[in-house]
This record gives structure tokens, C-alpha cells and sequence, in this order.
């Protein structure tokens, strides 16, 4: 193909993502459902000219890798740890802990019922359909008041790193036991550790690099240190955490001498641009992510009865816990909270990443695409029948 034409199908791609956010925030409709339905609408396009996207398979998880990472990231570096902020946290930690553990049990519970499996590889199939997006609950929360929508930076942001850790713990200790656990947390340790390490040099390098290239290095590091954990299957989402909150909360960290050493007078100004330009990156990583995971899905695999009918039973369970759980940790009136749970980029990488002896055999390929399409509508009927009655702050 013409270098021109791909330039133009990216700029294309990118501007009607924009468009697409635009129109989110003022119609209340999660961009996600726009994406997932161009890519669908590419795919019977390239379908008609006789013409394949080529690399799909291989391209889908690298991108979903990173924008984990800079999903994360964004989502930590919107984290203020102060003391006002300590209750919320506390309750969005259980929230989202608890959520987790029990959706994920019941739904594995159902696909034990349904399908000829072990119960071990039903919880790892139900695992990522436990886990919350921040990367569409938080868009999705701009309208509430403050108190709801600080609840869902949290949880969401909680959920997306609580459940890979978990999902993680799972797939590379499958075989279980007390020594598995005990693994777990000296990796766990040994990776908090290295993140404080690396937070601190990381810091240097922003207080210290004069250069007008600052920012895009500091991520690679991010990225290496990162691929490096996960060959060693080690914790590294806890390296993006760890420093997302670092970076957010220095006061707590850096006081007197140290102040002097790891800070300048530009460090907040700098602070928001790398803020900026970790939304913008994972931005353009959901977008092309998104396109292609429409592009790659079969559109008819969605109204197999089979698919249709597991999925509104995920979504039973998974809205049926949230609605106890948030009773149980959210003051006041849980809606439209409790509407504002969507599935996205977390719940499609972790389920494609599920080794290939740990799959169900006879899972309908339907039922991932149809639980990230229902949640969105069902987030954006309860956010816009909601406007009314929510002040606007």
C-alpha cells in the first residue's frame, strides 16, 4: 500500500477517535461502542475490496500491552494520597478488591456448570471479565458530582491493577499452594523495592535533564523496566503504580535535603506535561487498539444464542455483586454508580493472554466482545438518565 494512504488512514483514524471523545462527553456515549463499530465497519469494507489487514494477531496484544501501561499510569498519577482522601481510597480499595474476588468466583462458578473444565481454568476465564476500565469508567463519570465521580477514579483505577495482579498470580502459579503464595509476595516485595528505586532515579532525571527531549525517554524506561519484570514474572504493573503515585504525591516523599536534590522550581509545570502527554499516548493506544479489536472480531459471532445468552448472565452476576458491594462501601445513593462498570482494554488483553493450556475449550468468541459492548450501554443508560437529577460542579 501507499505510504501516502497510511498516513491517511492513521490521521483518519486518530480525528474521528477525537470526534468520537468529543461526542462522549456530550452525548454521554462511551467512545469505546463508536471504535469497536468503525473497526466492525472497516472489516466489512476490506471485506468488499477483497483486502486483509495484515499482522492483526501479532499487533492487537503489543498494543494492548502498552496502553495497559499507560492506562495505569494515567489512572495513578490522578491518585492524591492526602488525608481528606484516605476514606474514599479505603473504601474504593474493598470495593474493588471485593468486587474482583466475588464476581469473578460466581462467574466461574457458571462457566464451571456450563462447560467440561477444571474450576481453576474457569476462575482464570472469568478473571478479566471481573476487572473494571478505567480507561472508559472514568470518561464516563465526568457528569456526577465530585464524591461519585472521585469513587470511580478510584475503584477503577484499583480494579485495573488489582485485577492483573491477581490474573497475574493466577496464570504464573498454577499450580498452587502455600509455596506459590509465598513466591508471590517475595516477587511482590522484590518488585516495590525496585519501583522505589526507580522512582527515585526516574525523579533525578526529571529535575535534572535540560534537554527539550525529557519525558519520552523516562517512558521507554518505564516500558523496559516493565517487559524486563514480566520476562523475570515479576509484579511490573506495581513499577507504574508505584511511580504514577510517587510522581502525584511527592510531598509525602521528598521533604528537607532530598527536596533539593530530586526537585526543581519547574516541577509542577513539568509534572502536567507529563501528565498531559501520558493521556494523550494512551489516548492514541486505545484508539488504534479498539479499531483493531473491532477489525479482528466477527460480527456475527454476536448474536450466536449460545454467546447471547452467557453474556447477560456475566452481566447478572457482575451487576448483582456491584449493587451489594456498593451498598456495603458507598455513602448515600449508589446510582449511577453502580451502572458505571464497562469492561475494556484490561478484560480483551488479559483474556487473549490466557496461555493456550489454560483456555475453555468451546468458549464462544462472542461473549468478550458482547460483555464490552453491553457494559458500555448499560454505563451509558445510567449515566444519561441521571443528568437530571446530578449537579454540575
Amino acid at each position: 500500500m501507499d505510504t501516502s494512504y497510511l498516513i491517511i488512514i492513521f490521521s483518519l483514524s486518530v480525528l474521528i477517535s477525537y470526534v468520537f471523545d468529543l461526542l462522549s462527553s456530550r452525548y454521554k456515549t462511551p467512545s469505546v461502542i463508536l471504535l469497536l463499530a468503525s473497526g466492525m465497519l472497516m472489516r466489512q469494507v476490506t471485506n468488499y475490496f477483497a483486502f486483509q489487514l495484515p499482522y492483526v494477531d501479532t499487533i492487537l496484544p503489543t498494543l494492548g500491552t502498552l496502553g495497559l501501561i499507560l492506562i495505569v499510569l494515567e489512572g495513578a498519577l490522578e491518585l492524591e494520597l492526602t488525608g481528606d482522601k484516605l476514606g474514599m481510597i479505603r473504601r474504593a480499595f474493598w470495593a474493588s478488591l471485593s468486587s474482583i474476588l466475588l464476581t469473578s468466583l460466581l462467574m466461574a462458578a457458571l462457566f464451571y456448570v456450563l462447560m467440561e473444565a477444571s474450576f481453576f481454568k474457569c476462575l482464570v476465564a472469568a478473571m478479566p471479565f471481573a476487572i473494571i476500565s478505567s480507561a472508559v469508567a472514568v470518561p464516563g463519570s465526568n457528569n456526577l458530582n465530585q464524591t461519585s465521580r472521585e469513587f470511580v477514579v478510584y475503584e477503577s483505577s484499583l480494579s485495573d491493577i488489582l485485577g492483573v495482579m491477581i490474573f497475574n498470580f493466577l496464570v504464573y502459579n498454577a499450580s498452587g499452594g502455600i509455596l506459590s503464595i509465598v513466591s508471590f509476595a517475595k516477587d511482590t516485595i522484590i518488585m516495590v523495592i525496585i519501583s522505589l528505586i526507580c522512582c527515585f532515579f526516574l525523579l533525578y532525571l526529571i529535575s535534572k535533564i535540560s534537554h527539550r527531549i525529557k519525558f519520552l525517554p523516562i517512558i521507554s524506561v518505564l516500558f523496559l523496566v516493565y517487559a524486563v519484570s514480566r520476562i523475570y514474572q515479576l509484579s511490573p504493573l506495581l513499577l507504574i503504580l508505584v511511580f504514577g503515585l510517587f510522581l502525584n504525591n511527592t510531598e509525602l516523599f521528598i521533604r528537607g535535603r532530598l527536596d533539593r536534590i530530586f526537585k526543581n522550581e519547574l516541577f509542577e509545570k513539568e509534572l502536567d506535561q507529563f501528565k498531559n502527554l501520558t493521556a494523550e499516548g494512551a489516548f492514541i493506544v486505545r484508539t488504534f487498539f479498539f479499531l483493531l479489536f473491532g477489525y479482528a472480531s466477527d460480527v456475527y459471532t454476536l448474536i450466536e444464542p449460545d454467546a447471547l445468552i452467557v453474556s447477560f448472565l456475566l452481566l447478572l452476576i457482575l451487576y448483582a455483586v456491584r449493587t451489594g458491594v456498593l451498598r456495603l462501601s458507598l455513602p448515600g445513593s449508589i446510582n449511577p454508580v453502580v451502572f458505571i462498570a464497562p469492561r475494556g482494554l484490561i478484560t480483551v488483553l488479559l483474556y487473549l493472554s490466557i496461555p493456550d493450556n489454560l483456555k475453555l475449550v468451546g468458549f464462544r468468541d462472542g461473549i468478550l466482545m458482547a460483555v464490552v459492548l453491553l457494559t458500555a450501554l448499560v454505563m451509558m443508560a445510567g449515566v444519561v438518565s441521571y443528568r437530571e437529577d446530578v449537579p454540575t460542579d
